[in-house]
Parts: structure tokens; sequence; C-alpha cells
């Protein structure tokens, strides 16, 4: 049975600002906020191109989904931060050469800042946060405010790819998780728009991502590791050693991964899927609006996960596991896929921040 945790109501919604909105991860995250019973969007920024314009006239939508009305009358703003955002909420969809800059200046001014770029991510102060995983990283805010000298704090979420792999071997680990091989097929959106070209692309695979290969590698480790005290405690790579391939096929959206692993137990097939079916955090013990009631699918068909037809379970939020069979060169073998703009990028920013109210780090 599942501990559930009370959070107090709010007396009213709490004002959200996306940084990098005309993107497509910025259009996610607009998208997801459109009924969101806690946040509301407030203000929206852009390029030096889109700045002063109404945002319905800026914005290239890319979504299924019709843009919501609320957003569409919105200015597009510079990335400037007012002089205090306290208790405001900010949602990064830039750039990470952008990113670098501008998010620390909306931190020092007070913002919660949940980022989706590689910028911070690695930082000794910074929580790189999967809620079901390792909500206790947010103990690091504490550090990194008296630290960096801010009133608010920056959070990241992981590379679009970790996220998946992650979900995945979380439950694992209780088995012994030695190694693991993976390899990636990942979605053009993955990319941003107008992503790769598609002559590069069409009847093609492209078998090098740059700098996606270390992000899952280092990435994975400092997320399944700890905080302690003032320091994040990664697992150490001979402990548990993560190869990574990627590559970019011709799929909209949907990160596909075939993974390998290797254990220290000897354990059953039964025993797997029964921890993935079994796992759940504290997303699920609040019931945070976000969150997927299951974070964690397996489909018994062999034919499955596919992107088209799995990658909106949990609506986009769940990872979906399948193909578990034994591996001739590790233990086992298995299938997993998520949606990368969701559940790897605008999805995972807004739980973070629904993580953070429910433990009440918004002033």
């Amino acid at each position: 049975m599942i501990d559930r945790f009370e959070t107090t109501p709010l007396p009213r919604r709490i004002p959200v600002t996306v940084l990098g909105a005309t993107g497509l991860v910025g259009q996610r995250l607009i998208a997801l906020l459109a009924e969101h019973p806690w946040f509301v969007l407030a203000h929206v920024t852009g390029s030096a191109r889109t700045q002063g314009m109404r945002y319905g006239d800026a914005v290239r939508w890319r979504v299924e989904t019709p843009p919501p009305s609320a957003a569409l009358d919105l200015p597009v703003e510079p990335p400037t931060p007012a002089a205090s955002l306290a208790g405001h909420i900010v949602c990064s969809a830039l750039p990470a050469s952008e990113a670098e800059t501008i998010e620390p200046l909306y931190a020092a001014a007070g913002a919660l800042v949940f980022s989706n770029a590689s910028a911070y991510r690695m930082a000794a102060d910074v929580p790189l946060i999967i809620p079901e995983i390792n909500p206790d990283h947010l103990a690091a805010l504490a550090t990194q405010r008296q630290r960096r000298g801010w009133s608010g704090a920056l959070v990241t979420n992981p590379n679009c790819s970790t996220i998946g792999l992650a979900l995945a071997l979380a439950p694992l680990q209780r088995f012994g998780l030695r190694r693991v091989l993976v390899t990636t097929l990942q979605a053009a959106s993955g990319a941003g728009y107008p992503g790769v070209a598609s002559l590069d692309l069409l009847d093609n695979v492209i078998p090098y991502i740059g700098g996606e290969e270390d992000k899952i590698e280092t990435e994975t480790r400092k997320i399944l590791g700890a905080w302690s005290d003032t320091a994040f405690a990664p697992i150490p790579a001979d402990a548990m050693r993560i190869s990574a391939t990627c590559t970019r096929v011709p799929v909209r959206d949907g990160h596909l991964e075939t993974v390998s692993v290797e254990f220290d137990e000897r354990v059953t097939p039964d025993d797997i899927i029964a921890a993935w079916q079994a796992y759940a955090g504290e997303p699920q013990q609040r019931q945070l609006p976000t969150a997927p009631p299951q974070p964690l699918v397996y489909r018994k068909d062999a034919a499955r996960p596919q992107p088209l037809y799995d990658r909106l379970a949990g609506h986009g939020m769940a990872v979906t596991l399948g193909r578990l069979r034994p591996c001739e060169v590790l233990d086992y073998k298995f299938v997993c896929l998520s949606h990368n703009t969701i559940r790897g990028a605008a999805g995972a920013a807004l739980l973070n921040a629904e993580l953070a109210y429910a433990r009440g780090l918004l002033a």
C-alpha cells in the first residue's frame, strides 16, 4: 500500500514564465500549462526577432493540439527578470548556450527555475531530478543558495534519453546493477525545429548525436546516486558501467532504447517485471497533477513498444517497456520508450515544479 502525502491547496494559481516559449519544448510547456490546476502561464520570452510580438503571431505551432487561447495574446518579452520574482516559477526551454547566462539571473531575482538545458545539469550544487527516483536531491538547494547567494534556485531535468533509461534502471538497482549497454533510436523532434534536414534523415539513420552519449553515461550515475550533506555522490563508474550509442531516426516523437543489463544477483524475468510494475515514487504518492499513475508500463506483446502506438502512455509521462529476454553477453535485454518532448523535456520540468511546490519550496 502506498502512503499518501497531504498537499495544501493553493489559494491562487502560481504564475509561470516560460523562457524560449516559441520552440518545440516551449510549446509543449504552454500546452501542458493550459489546464493546470496549480500553475498559470503569465509570461513568455523569445528571441530578439519575436520580442514585442503577440505570441500567436510569433509562434509556428507544432504541437498536435491547438494552442491555448490564453497564450495567444501574451506579448513575447525579452528574457530579462523583474527585480523580484519570489515565489514565481520559471520553466526554461532555452538552448544551453543561452541558459548558462540567463537562468542564473532569474534564480538571483528569486524565481525557482526549472531547466531543460544541459548547462548546469552536472554542477556540484544543482539537482538533476527525476521525481520518482531522487526527490531527496532537492536538499541541494540549501547549499546552492548559500554558495551562489541566490534567493531563488535552479533545478534541472535530465537529457531526454537519460530520463527513459534511468526510470527503467531505478527499480533494478535492488538486484545489484553492474553493467548497462544502451543504444538509442532518437526521434527527429529531439533536435528541435527545424532540426535535422529532411534529406539527411529520410531513408536514413544518423549514428551520431553530439554530446548525447556522454550525457547518458554521466547523468544516469548522478541521478541514481545520492546527496550527502553538501555534495552529490554519483555512482562510481567502476561500480556501474554504462556504455551508450546514440542514433537519430526518422520518427517524429518518441525515443526508443535497446538496453542490456548485468546484475550481481541471480534474477528471473518475473523478478524484473514485478519490480517495474510495482515501481512508484513521491509523485504518485502525492498524486501530482502531471505524474502518471503508473510510471513504468510493461507490454507483453513481442512487437511493442513502438513510438507510434506507445509514446503517449500516461499522457506522454510513462515509460513503456517490452521484449525482456535473456542476453547472451550480459544477463537480460529489453526495449524502453519515452516521449522525448513530454516526459523527456516539458513534462519533466513541470513535474519537478510540482514536486517543489508540494515539498514547500516555493515562497
